[in-house]
């Protein structure tokens, strides 16, 4: 029998859409810690998911750098663990554990981990797109 490397797929269902959802933000950094996929320096899991918003935890090995990319919606990361920097054009922002960035759409960046982190990415964007 084929086995799925895909750590998503041996994950329990959970619902990332409803009216009202909650989480434990630390049992889930360790849980995406304790995953295969975690061996690569990074892991995610999408919390939340709707049309229009998404919440997605991530989290990430000191030293490792997510490249450049950009957000068709308004996004905010928020650092849960460790410290991460954003790369923003012309500046850094350094975001200790508690910080909160918020950015316009299509804001070019990437993120750097400075220690073992993890952090919280909140998308929203109109529903049309």
């Amino acid at each position: 029998m084929a086995t799925n490397p895909d750590p998503a797929a041996q994950r329990f269902p959970a619902p990332a859409a409803g009216r009202d959802l909650e989480f434990n933000l630390q049992k889930e950094v360790d849980r995406l810690r304790s995953e295969p996929a975690w061996s690569s320096g990074r892991n995610a899991r999408t919390l939340v998911k709707h049309p229009d918003f998404r919440v997605v935890l991530t989290v990430v090995r000191g030293g490792i750098r997510i490249r450049e990319h950009r957000a068709a919606g308004r996004i905010s990361v928020e650092t849960v663990a460790g410290h991460i920097c954003m790369h923003l054009p012309g500046k850094t922002v350094d975001m200790p554990v508690g910080s909160l960035l918020a950015l316009d759409r299509d804001v070019p960046h990437d993120v750097e981990a400075v220690t073992d982190s993890a952090f919280l990415l909140t998308i929203a964007w109109p529903e049309q797109q």
